[in-house]
């Protein structure tokens, strides 16, 4: 067996009819990632000399996709999709014919097993190697092999053939270890076998499969390597099956966290993507996403009810029933309840965004607070401000977007409309209600609203034999105002 090594066969071709999907079926995602880029992520285990795929359905969208996150891997397409084994065969002549192809094992994976691990890859390369087999199958044993190829071995424990399930008869059906569509071949032995195949078969295809028992009747052995967990073997041909999948995922990943010092208390209801980083010490509660590259800092306090997307949260951070995407929290910092941090928000050391709070490309200084149902758009807040309730950053003109820059320890009196382009100095004040259109300078006082004006009577006259106006009577019959029992 030749130390040369590996190249790896991804097969993303097929349809995926059952999805019932205009994306192709390889492009689905569990747990952030697409199905082929977590199988291409189990083979980088193996560190391949080459990586092809084959694609067919969706190519376009496909070789895309691979070209943003695997730029490395090189793709043949399957215009028909006539078989396993035909999809091999285009892919061994493409690394052939661009000088990829050396003695060494050829991997062959299908691009819909998402829950493979970059262990098993490995494991079953040196299984293939140390028992110098012409092939090694990666089998699992199923509770229901219902749809699975079986896997009938020789009095020895050597493959002897792979029959696939609706070619079998009654006797093959009742064996429960099945093929996973998973292999190590013997570039030598694998090669001359593609070259025989036949589409004699109930689908009229040439199968990957019969490869097996080509090699066994040419006198070499085939050997197997059954996986300790079948759910790694899982494919995905349908919603259903996503789902299922999607939810194994959410378990390891989980699992792992909380092995390395993650408190959840709801492991079911948190989703957490693969590319997501916690600390030690993070507390995640019910309801939780961390979806994209999101990082988490130790002691914070992520949830209930709260997805982050793409975000990075400082140490001790709080982050309760909140929406947010491509935002940064501070350490110590206050989030939420039902706040919607929208991306280029960045909220500093022990800030604080409150209830029904929603921030989009601003930044909120340490210690500044926006603490109830204001929008904050294209600002900069310095430390220790405070932004009274229901105040707007008025940014938008209707036709370009205007910042605001509010200073250090300043006092935003409530329902303040703040029009850009403007700039409020440090230490100032607006008036609660007011409109300010103009820079307020730092220490003034801004007001910017019109003097109240009272029409006594007026609800009497203009409403009159409503519930309001017999109210108004009743309490004036109590209490007149200042003035008027003089007039009477």
């Amino acid at each position: 067996m030749t130390s040369a090594a590996p190249v790896v066969i991804v097969l993303a071709a097929g349809e995926g009819k059952r999805m019932r999907s205009a994306t192709p079926k390889v492009l689905h995602r569990v747990a952030g990632r697409s199905l082929v880029g977590h199988v291409i992520e189990a083979a980088s285990a193996i560190e391949p000399a080459h990586l092809m795929v084959v694609v067919g359905h969706g190519r376009d969208e496909v070789i895309a996709h691979l070209e943003e996150i695997a730029p490395w891997v090189d793709t043949v397409v399957q215009s028909e999709q006539l078989g396993t084994g035909h999809a091999v065969r285009l892919a061994v002549e493409a690394l052939a014919s661009a000088g990829a192809l050396s003695d060494g094992p050829i991997i062959v994976l299908s691009g819909d097993t998402p829950l493979l691990t970059g262990s098993t890859v490995a494991d079953l390369l040196s299984r293939h190697v140390v028992d110098g087999a012409a092939a090694t199958v990666l089998t699992a044993e199923v509770s229901d092999p219902a749809g699975y190829g079986r896997v009938v071995r020789d009095p020895q424990g050597w493959v002897d053939r792979i029959v696939e399930h609706r070619d079998a008869d009654a006797q093959t059906l009742q064996i429960d270890e099945v093929n996973t569509g998973t292999y190590a071949f013997d570039a030598a032995d694998l090669l001359p076998a593609l070259g025989r195949l036949t589409t004699a078969n109930d689908q009229g295809e040439e199968y990957l499969t019969d490869v097996i028992g080509l090699m066994r009747e040419g006198g070499r052995p085939v050997a197997a390597l059954r996986v300790p967990d079948s759910d790694e073997i899982l494919g995905v041909n349908d919603r259903v099956q996503l789902s299922e999948a999607a939810a194994l995922m959410r378990d390891r990943i989980n699992r792992r966290w909380m092995l390395e010092g993650v408190s959840m208390l709801e492991p079911s209801s948190t989703w957490i993507d693969i590319d997501v980083d916690l600390a030690a010490d993070v507390t995640l509660l019910p309801q939780t996403s961390l979806l994209g590259p999101t990082s988490v800092a130790s002691g914070a306090s992520i949830g209930p009810g709260t997805s982050l997307t793409a975000c990075e949260v400082g140490a001790d951070a709080q982050v309760r029933h909140t929406w947010a995407e491509l935002a940064v929290i501070g350490r110590g910092a206050e989030i939420g309840p039902f706040s919607y941090l929208r991306p280029g928000t960045r909220v500093g050391t022990g800030a604080k965004v409150g209830a029904y709070v929603e921030m989009k490309n601003s930044s909120l200084g340490e210690g500044a607070k926006v603490p109830h149902l204001s929008y904050v758009g294209d600002a900069e807040i310095g430390e220790g401000t405070n932004i009274g309730a229901a105040t707007v950053f008025v940014n938008y003109d209707g036709v370009d977007k205007h910042a605001t820059v509010v200073g250090r320890y300043v006092r935003i009196g409530s329902d303040t409309m703040l029009v850009a382009p403007l700039t409020v100095g440090d230490g100032a004040y607006t008036a609660a209600g007011s409109v300010i259109t103009e820079d307020v300078p730092p220490g003034a006082m801004a007001v910017g609203r019109a003097q109240q004006r009272t029409i006594p009577g007026w609800v009497a006259r203009r409403r009159a034999g409503s519930s309001s106006a017999e109210a108004a009577a009743e309490a004036l019959a109590q209490s007149p105002p200042p003035g008027e029992e003089e007039t009477r």
